[in-house]
């Protein structure tokens, strides 16, 4: 008999394919399994369109094995109408006599309310199954309803020998081809992609996702005095872009400009700002100052850190900060360090349900 992990752990994998596509949703995938054989599957695959037990549900091609069927999904089924109708009420429609969820969705219209639907009409529901690694999965939408601000990743490049840019802010080679395009690959993934005043006025940064079929994140930068250069790609209309600043005749058109204190709780003030915007995920892409002050407030969940073999001996030093059991990968010459702040077991607010 095949494990009930096994199967779960296909909801993953499906899971995975829509990320960059479906936020503010969470990445799930669903099986359909008759007799220990995966007779339909399906992921959330772009927001506003079918969840992935819709999906899943519509891939069987006999449709009469349902009523003997068990259906896995990562998270728990939805029970309210949004983009598309409960999935909840369509299992029940269906006659699946049996579901096991990875973890419940603690999104305040779900929260337990798909499962309880489920077992009010006689459905035999299973709760925790690879809870951890599910909760894991969509730690940034967790993340974003539990602490009412975005998911933040940390993100630079350092040398050898701790230097970030040099003295005059030129930092733009230190990491290599493979880790540029992996950083792309990024962009595409997050909603949102920040950057301070020095980055936005010395490296000029367009803050897009050039790899094919890529989306641009919402591109979002901080300047107290709200005056951009007329040649500043962030001017170029290319994406949606936020200006956060003090003054008050910063006016640019494609821009939002949105104008803030500049205090002690600027950088809590501007995720408030992005949390109502429902931007989930926030890369912060520096420069050290502005990633120092959110190291320094604790206010991250994810730290990812290039480093390349060259030295500068002088220059603009790099973000100090203490990584938690980071995992590490080579990329040619370059070494990616990637650490994640919070234990997943914070994000669990709720009991089990069974």
């Amino acid at each position: 008999m095949i494990s009930e992990e096994h199967f779960m752990r296909r909801c993953l994998d499906l899971a995975r394919q829509g990320l960059g596509n479906v936020s503010p949703n969470p990445m799930v995938g669903a099986v359909v399994v008759y007799k220990d054989t995966i007779i339909g599957e399906g992921f959330h695959q772009k927001f506003g369109e079918a969840h992935a037990e819709i999906n899943a549900i519509n891939s069987v091609l006999d449709l009469s094995l349902l009523k003997e069927a068990t259906l896995y999904v990562n998270l728990e089924p939805c029970a309210h109408y949004g983009k598309t109708p409960p999935c909840a009420e369509r299992i029940i429609d269906l006659g699946i006599p049996e579901v096991k969820i990875g973890c419940v969705d603690t999104y305040a219209e779900v929260n337990g309310k798909g499962i309880s639907m489920m077992r009010d009409a006689g459905i035999n529901v299973s709760v925790g199954i690879l809870e951890k690694e599910c909760l894991a999965l969509n730690s940034p939408f967790f993340t974003f309803y539990a602490k009412k601000r975005p998911y933040i990743i940390l993100k630079w490049a350092e040398t050898a020998d701790g230097f970030i840019a040099h003295s005059n802010y030129d930092s733009k080679w230190i990491s290599n081809d493979y880790s540029r395009q992996l950083v792309h690959q990024w962009r595409h993934e997050v909603d949102g992609i920040l950057v301070g005043s020095n980055t936005l006025r010395y490296d000029n940064p367009s803050l897009t996702s050039r790899i094919p079929g890529g989306k641009n994140p919402i591109r979002i930068a901080i300047l107290k005095n709200g005056d951009l250069s007329p040649d500043a790609n962030f001017l170029d209309g290319s994406t949606e872009s936020i200006l956060f600043t003090a003054s008050t005749t910063a006016n640019y058109p494609n821009i939002t400009c949105i104008q803030l204190t500049f205090d002690d709780h600027l950088i809590e003030n501007i995720l408030e700002e992005l949390y109502q915007r429902k931007i989930q995920t926030l890369m912060v892409e520096g420069g050290s100052n502005l990633l120092q002050q959110f190291i320094d407030k604790q206010l991250w969940d994810e730290a990812r850190i290039f480093k390349a073999p060259i030295l500068f001996q002088e220059g603009i030093l790099a973000p100090k900060i203490i990584l938690q059991d980071p995992i590490a990968q080579r990329l040619a010459d370059n070494i990616l360090q990637i650490s994640k702040r919070n234990n997943q077991t914070e994000l669990r607010l709720f009991q089990s349900i069974d």
